[in-house]
């Protein structure tokens, strides 16, 4: 049979995850020849050969790529027959203003891991990677994606490492980060106000002392600074709460291995996928009551019954661990309260060297810096709650055109996006915007996305909310057309371009605040839209918050709100237990705001009722961190509780008797967690028994579920399991945070319908 000639193109993300090793591997095993090379769009291959090889390769070519690769599509076309005497792997093409997709961080490879054991340039190598894992957003500049445009051009390879990079069939062939002993990146070690060693076995032997003394130390990680003391060493992590003034938020630990950490966590086989997986994100699982005597810190996780776990994921914390005794550290972020992660060694060290035992830098740069995401498995699937390394900058692919639009997203929890065709960029978690350190972090960030990912902007899309940080960032960025997308709306719209729908929904948005268009506070709504524009059919009854955002940081305010609603000033005298807890000069005071509307803003968010009950339970009065009272709830719910309270729907839907009936439980000694339990189901009734009248009407079966309070586990799926009994089509996030880490995409979305409406 003749030879013929392919050309080969493949979109997707397809550079930075051995790609073009992998290709010249399975045509020179299919016995073609030919070549292959990055452009800044796609993988480009050209093949020569059998008809029957080329078929096997294509074959090998969607089967077999690497693990960290995505392959959106694959186009052939044969051509003219073209003559090679071999397989070639070509430089890179930089050949329009189109762009390929960029990779997540990977963590290090057991093959690699391997390499830190054996004799030679890399024995203790704490940088050692491949073309397998390694870092890639966190060091690339621009695209395409060579060493030349990463923080990883000031380290010349040395002969060893050059030959390596330039053999096709070594396994760093154009590993851009790779590097050893004899001319990489290097760590060092400071105590006091100056440096002491650039030796990594003197680094890990102090950095273990340290740790296991009750130290806490700042390393310098993948895609920025971390603190870490002892898991198990109470006064040490209450040493590094002060340092971070951070009460009572829950910390991440990392666990030495897989085994150690199923000893303190409840682990099904999802998670353990999760928690493996070359992504290694920070999973949430049910802490087990361990009676062992090595029990972790109790003020680790604020009493949860969470614990935000992960596996090491860089060589260096494999080092370490292999010198620690203790089988588990707290990560965190290097950071202060209210400051993105830092990334620089300077201003690092002149931060945080007065206040910790150690610090331990490393002198490759971080260009783009990223927190740990964080993950929950929720009816079997794993759900993003913080989108970042591992999994930002990937493109989330949709079904519209999403060219030249820059969304600004939210004001807490920020993330961005900008739009590349069909494709939708999501950046890293941003934050809280409220420090002027995290405005900046913000504003670059999205001077970054633009320029790396070639966006030529032309629309801008923003939250209603005029206060907004990320608003006026928009209004402010240029003489550009912008839109303006109502915060819930955005939600669904986020899950929506999520699923690729672009139809009439049920949308259901429930978090705790949102600028809604009649001015009030929104947060617990019931839409019908499209990706155009949306209905409010209905939501829950509007109650005052006192004090506005103050309401949130102490939910007895709402709690006081609601008894008031209910039961007038008569409330005072029903003997509930949290009154106890309260100043009657603060209560009287509250009820006197309410009664001249001072500063008491009407709110319907689904979060404050959470709150409420949380307070009327005493599970929280002032909270230490957002979303405690909600959380707090959501962690004594049990499995043997089928009950729920009474509730109405009117024109809105009301929970005066639901407060009344978990009043009266208070008072008769019931259970806390059956009260909390009853209280879910009654929220999930209220969500079914809405959605069902709305398809009665509209004739709408797709309902979509967004919104920060859909992380609750014991919410979404019971939400989810009733709606599928009753023969709805349910979509939720997963890829995407269904918190306001996922609002910028809904924005994207929105902005792209209307644009596309406009233009018919």
């Amino acid at each position: 049979m003749s030879e013929i000639s392919l050309e080969v193109i493949v979109t997707g993300l397809v550079q930075g995850v051995g790609f073009r090793p992998f290709i010249f591997r399975i045509a020179t095993k299919a016995g073609l020849t030919g070549w292959v090379l990055n452009t800044n769009e796609n993988v480009k291959i050209l093949v020569t050969g059998d008809p029957v090889n080329i078929s096997s390769f294509l074959t090998a070519l969607r089967n077999e790529a690497p693990p960290a690769s995505m392959i959106e599509a694959i186009s052939t076309v044969e051509i003219k027959s073209a003559v090679f005497d071999s397989f070639r792997i070509l430089e890179s093409h930089n050949v329009s203003d189109e762009i390929t997709e960029i990779s997540p961080d990977i963590a290090v490879c057991n093959d690699c891991l391997e390499d830190i054991t054996k004799s030679g340039s890399r024995l203790n190598y704490a940088f050692v990677n491949c073309t397998n894992c390694g870092p890639r957003f966190t060091i690339i500049q621009d695209l395409p994606y060579d060493r030349a445009k990463t923080t990883m051009k000031t380290f010349a390879m040395c002969p060893e490492c050059r030959e390596e990079y330039e053999t096709v069939t070594d396994r760093r062939f154009h590993a851009q980060p790779t590097a050893c002993s004899n001319c990489g990146p290097t760590y060092e070690l400071y105590a006091g106000q100056s440096k002491v060693s650039e030796s990594i076995d003197v680094i890990l032997d102090r950095v273990s002392q340290s740790v296991e003394n009750s130290g806490v130390v700042l390393i310098k990680g993948l895609g920025g600074m971390h603190l870490a003391c002892d898991a198990f060493n109470e006064t040490a992590v209450k040493k590094l709460r002060d340092l971070k003034n951070r009460e009572g938020k829950p910390f991440a630990v990392m666990f030495r291995d897989i085994a150690q950490l199923k000893i303190h966590a409840e682990v099904n086989e999802i998670e353990e996928q999760s928690l493996v997986s070359w992504r290694r994100p920070i999973v949430l699982l049910k802490k087990k009551n361990t009676t062992q005597q090595h029990v972790l810190a109790q003020n680790l996780n604020a009493g949860l019954n969470l614990l935000g776990v992960m596996l090491p994921y860089m060589p260096f914390h494999y080092m370490l661990f292999q010198q620690l005794k203790t089988s588990a550290i707290v990560l965190t972020s290097g950071n202060f309260s209210s400051e993105p992660i830092l990334i620089d060694n300077k201003p690092a060290l002149e931060q945080f060297l007065p206040v910790v035992d150690l610090a331990v830098m490393h002198n490759r740069d971080i260009y783009n810096r990223t927190d740990d995401s964080v993950t929950r498995i929720i009816g079997g699937k794993e759900r993003i709650f913080r989108r970042s390394r591992g999994y930002a900058p990937a493109a989330v692919r949709t079904a519209m055109n999403t060219e030249g639009i820059v969304a600004f997203g939210a004001e807490l929890t920020n993330c961005f996006c900008v739009g590349k065709g069909q494709k939708a960029f999501l950046s890293q978690h941003i934050g809280d915007l409220q420090g002027l350190e995290t405005i900046q972090f913000y504003e670059n960030t999205i001077k970054q996305f633009i320029s790396l990912f070639r966006v030529k902007p032309e629309l801008l899309a923003v939250d209603m909310h005029p206060e907004y940080i990320s608003t006026k960032a928009g209004l402010n960025y240029g003489n550009f057309q912008v839109v303006k997308i109502q915060h819930h709306h955005a939600h669904i719209a986020s899950c929506m371009a999520e699923h690729m729908l672009d139809e009439k929904v049920i949308g259901v948005a429930l978090d705790g605040t949102g600028y809604g268009t009649d001015g009030h506070i929104w947060g617990s709504e019931f839409l019908v839209c499209d990706l155009n524009d949306f209905t409010r059919i209905t939501h829950f009854d509007y109650i005052p918050l006192p004090g506005g955002d103050s309401a949130a940081e102490e939910p007895w305010r709402t709690a006081v709100s609601f008894l008031y609603k209910v039961y007038g000033k008569e409330f005072l005298s029903l003997g509930l237990p949290f009154l106890n807890h309260l100043d009657p000069d603060k209560v009287a005071l509250i009820i006197q705001m309410i009664d001249k509307k001072i500063n008491c803003p009407l709110s319907s968010g689904a979060g404050r009722l959470f709150d409420c009950v949380a307070s009327l339970l005493d599970l929280v009065q002032e909270a230490t961190f957002q979303a405690e009272g909600p959380m707090r709830l959501e962690a004594i719910v049990r499995t043997d509780c089928t009950e729920s309270y009474a509730f109405e729907c009117k024109e809105t839907i009301q929970f005066g008797l639901t407060i009344q009936e978990i009043t009266d439980d208070i008072r008769r000694g019931t259970d806390t967690s059956i009260i909390a339990t009853k209280f879910h189901n009654t929220i999930i009734l209220a969500i079914f028994e809405t959605v069902k009248s709305i398809r009665l009407k509209e004739g709408i079966n797709k309902v979509v579920l967004s919104g920060g309070v859909f992380q609750n586990k014991y919410l979404l799926e019971g939400t989810i399991q009733v709606l599928l009994k009753n023969n709805f089509e349910v979509y939720s996030h997963a890829t995407v945070p269904s918190n306001d880490g996922g609002i910028a995409l809904g924005q994207l979305a929105v902005a792209s319908k209307r644009r596309e409406l406009l233009c018919v």
